[in-house]
């Protein structure tokens, strides 16, 4: 007998594919500091779009790109210079994950944060 998949199962499921398509998605875009907002607006709403995703936050970190802008007056967007945060829901699972650089492991990281538990919702038929 194969275990039952739950809301959690579902709503960790799904924060991987959120991060994940953000990560691949947008990195490599080219942003200055004038973009860079713009650019934070178009990934969180872009993201915000996906089934179960109850909210999103996302910095890019303006630093990094002063020190990376080329030639040209821009960089390309790198993993290390997003700070995402995220809450997903699956029924009465809601998950807290995100995205940080890790300067020691020199790596943007994904991350759960939390997870919680939250009581059955009534649905309620409209007219």
């Amino acid at each position: 007998m194969m275990p039952e998949i739950t809301d959690r199962d579902n709503a960790l499921f799904e924060s991987g594919i959120k991060l994940g398509a953000l990560y691949h998605q947008f990195v490599g875009s080219p942003v200055n500091l004038s973009t860079a907002g713009g650019l934070e607006e178009a990934i969180r709403d872009s993201i915000s779009l996906q089934p179960c995703v109850q909210s999103i936050t996302v910095a890019i970190d303006r630093e990094m790109i002063r020190e990376c802008i080329n030639d040209f007056g821009y960089c390309e967007l790198e993993g290390r210079m997003l700070l995402v945060e995220a809450i997903i829901r699956s029924g009465t699972a809601v998950v807290h994950v995100g995205m940080r650089y890790d300067a020691e492991m020199d790596y943007p990281m994904m991350f759960v944060q939390q997870i919680e538990q939250i009581g059955q919702i009534e649905q309620i038929e409209v007219g």
